[in-house]
């Protein structure tokens, strides 16, 4: 019989609930403490206190995207935790460090931008710009960044625009939003794709082995 195992509950086919995440399944990890709280997974934004996953999640589930090693990704222009504008191209001449994230605030994102920040002045010294992207507000932005002392641009994606045009994977069946990191060599020709929602982490540590080698 087919099964499903997340978070080390078992979930059989025969018997998987419309809603298979709720506050009384998985408490340490939901809060229904208000309509639109956040959760403490990783990022993952509620609108309720429960996730539903349609049947056909399972076949749809995949984590490729359509920006890849050698290509050259679409064009943007969003605004800054300043509020200003900022065009991918600005960042030519230097290699460049562009990793998608879920949300300000959330446990993993707030653990990966402070560990870029740890790490900032080695990415200085390999020459690389770093930038990160969600679809949370510039004002959003300026206050995380202000929070934990962040020393490098984010860039608001409202809508998620620029997340659908590279194909940024979804993860937890659609119900989260991915975290892609990419380095970008001096053309802005991508040469290092790195997807890992639940070790924020090792983005830093796998990035930075790419800028030594290029």
């Amino acid at each position: 019989m087919a099964s499903l195992t997340l978070l080390n509950h078992s979930l059989h086919s025969s018997s998987l609930p419309k809603t298979v995440l709720n506050t009384k399944t998985f408490p340490q990890y939901l809060s229904s403490s208000s309509s639109s709280s956040r959760s403490q997974f990783y990022g993952l934004k509620l609108s309720s206190s429960s996730v539903s996953f349609p049947s056909t999640s399972l076949k749809k589930f995949s984590i490729s995207a359509k920006v890849e090693k050698g290509s050259v990704p679409p064009a943007f222009t969003l605004k800054d935790q300043d509020n200003k504008n900022v065009s991918l191209s600005k960042f030519k001449g230097k290699p460049v460090v562009l990793y998608f994230y879920p949300a300000d605030e959330s446990p993993g994102c707030t653990k990966q931008a402070c560990a870029f920040r740890d790490s900032y002045e080695k990415f200085k010294k390999a020459g690389a710009q770093v930038v990160g992207i969600s679809g949370d507000s510039p004002e959003s932005h300026k206050e995380f960044a202000k929070k934990y002392r962040l020393p490098y641009t984010l860039l608001s994606d409202e809508g998620n625009k620029v997340r659908k045009e590279w194909g940024i994977p979804s993860d937890l069946f659609g119900a989260l939003a991915g975290r892609q990191t990419y380095v970008l060599d001096k053309n802005l020709v991508v040469q290092y794709v790195y997807n890992n929602q639940f070790q924020p982490e090792k983005h830093i540590d796998e990035t930075l082995k790419i800028l030594q080698s290029l």
